[in-house]
């Protein structure tokens, strides 16, 4: 792997997937957003806030935690929260451990939700992402990408 401080101009190659990523990352937000939207009226980051929620123990996460694997600011989840709350999707709760905090619940009627979309969600996924990376190693990509934020 080059070092973080080489200076070596980029390749053409290395040009081009550096300029098609961000549209990419874009272009299949607004895809998986416009499909969901469609036909289960919940946007994407709704979506997998009560997909995070539903692999949680005890289906409850501390909104920060939340924030943090939503990629969303503490307020802009505040903000989807909210929304999935007046559905009657989430419940939130004041933290017993830290008063300071807020956890999120998925109620059942969030599973059931979720549980309905999810079938959206996987055609979209497949439709505008995996069915475009034919010939593409997905144990690779899958390792790149978290070589990149370093999870593990």
């Amino acid at each position: 792997m080059p070092d973080s401080d080489d200076t070596t101009p980029l390749t053409a190659e290395e040009q081009a997937v550096i300029r098609a990523l961000r549209p990419a990352m874009a272009a299949l937000m607004r895809a998986f957003d416009e499909d969901l939207r469609r036909a289960e009226g919940l946007s994407h980051t709704e979506y997998i806030t009560l997909m995070f929620l539903a692999e949680a123990p005890e289906r409850t996460m501390r909104l920060s935690d939340l924030a943090e694997l939503v990629q969303q600011s503490p307020s802009a989840l505040g903000r989807t929260v909210r929304r999935l709350e007046a559905d009657g999707l989430v419940a939130r709760e004041q933290s017993v451990e830290d008063a300071r905090s807020f956890h999120a619940i998925l109620t059942d009627a969030g599973l059931a939700r979720l549980e309905k979309a999810k079938s959206v969600h996987v055609a979209s996924v497949r439709r505008h992402l995996f069915d475009r990376l034919e010939g593409v190693d997905l144990g690779r990509l899958a390792t790149s990408f978290r070589n990149i934020t370093g999870t593990v």
